[in-house]
């Protein structure tokens, strides 16, 4: 690979998740809502369909104002009697979302920072993508971040791409994009114009050798150097 500019995805690539109905339901219980933990599940499921499906609308501080009141008003439908009221709900469901850096990260954006690349984010994700950045210390690792519900587009839109690497003075052919989904990721970099890996971190993906597919974060400067 001819590399220049590494991007790479958030969710599922940077950034992982501790599963939030235990959070919630906990956080509930202490603000005087003790309910279910599965029926806080079924809930949450509700609730994360319809921020996908609305994304878009955090493009910025209002918009995401107004989608996390959406949301938290799905929750607080799903969740029925008992259910504390929409502006409670909304502090507890966004308090219950807390990411964390996977552990391969650092350890990479160090070596590709090494290797004199520029480095950059593109996500799907509504305009709060850099201030969860920023809390984990890694923002400005980045040349650039672009959320989609910012930028207007969405993975797989070649135009994400082209967002993002605008700024940093790359054409597509110079770039590389790694992410944990193959449609959005995968197919959407290389529609772009960008070499592409997909990461898989499952044990199934250790033995399946595949010229596309990394299993940690750390084969990303082994593939560039290929």
């Amino acid at each position: 690979m001819t590399v220049r500019a590494v991007l790479l995805d958030a969710f599922g690539t940077l950034l992982r998740m501790d599963p939030p109905a235990p959070v919630l339901t906990a956080l509930l219980a202490d603000a005087g809502f003790p309910l279910d933990e599965q029926q806080v599940a079924d809930a949450l499921a509700l609730e994360i369909r319809h921020y996908r499906l609305r994304m878009q609308l955090g493009r910025d501080a209002q918009g995401l104002a107004t989608l996390r009141a959406e949301c938290a008003g799905v929750l607080v439908d799903a969740l029925g009697p008992g259910a504390p009221p929409i502006p409670l709900a909304t502090d507890l469901l966004v308090e219950s979302l807390r990411f964390y850096l996977f552990d391969d990260v650092l350890p990479a954006l160090d070596r590709l920072d090494n290797m004199g690349l520029v480095l950059g984010v593109v996500s799907n994700w509504d305009c709060a993508l850099p201030q969860h950045l920023t809390r984990l210390g890694v923002a400005d690792r980045f040349g650039v971040i672009v959320a989609s519900a910012a930028a207007g587009y969405q993975k797989p839109d070649p135009a994400i791409f082209a967002t993002a690497l605008s700024p940093l003075g790359m054409a597509p052919a110079e770039a590389l994009h790694v992410g944990d989904r193959r449609v959005e990721d995968l197919d959407g970099a290389r529609s772009a114009g960008l070499e592409a890996l997909l990461l898989d971190r499952s044990p199934q993906a250790e033995a399946a050798a595949a010229d596309d597919v990394i299993t940690t974060l750390a084969q990303i400067p082994v593939r560039i150097a290929a």
